[in-house]
């Protein structure tokens, strides 16, 4: 019996996962409008029935894809070797010019009219945005006991998220590095020990 149920497992687990990739992939690339349950399901090559069996319903699927953007936006940031500072900071203004950015911006403004992703996106966000927080800390070796470097993290990743923005309409690549090696200068200023 076991025999059986394992590959059949496998194969759900896997038709999930694509269901989801898809569902992101559309996000960032239609925006929530043209996300729907049959275009989902035709991009990830699944019936329109295997869709609704693993999501009943359209909040179902892209809150899950919500919860798939948040856990891949925080693992590629705890993958993110330890480095020197400029580097992280460019790392984590990637972070935010990539297609997860771009799938959960779509999902937030979805959330901001549709009431059943408000709530789900609100929450999800608020613990990514902690897990970013504390995971840049680490990655910066920032001693948050001393006053102002939690401020200098924090503006850091407010202004990676805007340079994210920015990028959703223009590719900005050559500003960007220019901003990512001021704000390197600042990070690096603001989290010097003085004493």
């Amino acid at each position: 019996m076991g025999v059986v149920t394992a590959p059949k497992q496998d194969r759900s687990r896997v038709t999930r996962q694509r269901l989801l990739e898809a569902a992101v992939a559309c996000l960032a690339e239609v925006g929530w409008a043209g996300s729907t349950v049959s275009v989902v399901a035709e991009r990830a090559g699944v019936s329109r029935g295997a869709a609704q069996h693993h999501f009943p319903t359209r909040e179902d699927l892209f809150t899950a894809a919500v919860e798939y953007v948040a856990e891949e936006r925080s693992q590629a940031l705890r993958e993110l070797p330890t480095q020197d500072r400029t580097a992280v900071v460019a790392a984590l203004v990637d972070l935010y010019t990539g297609p997860l950015f771009r799938a959960a911006l779509h999902l937030w403004v979805a959330a901001c009219n549709e009431e059943q992703l408000r709530t789900r996106v609100t929450e999800l966000e608020a613990r990514v945005g902690r897990e970013t927080h504390r995971i840049a800390v680490q990655l910066l070796d920032a001693d948050e006991s001393r006053p102002g470097v939690r401020e200098t993290v924090q503006g850091l990743l407010d202004m990676a998220r805007g340079l994210g923005l920015a990028n959703l309409l223009t590719d900005d690549a050559a500003r960007r590095q220019r901003v990512v090696a001021q704000w390197a200068a600042h990070v690096e200023e603001g989290l010097r020990d003085h004493g």
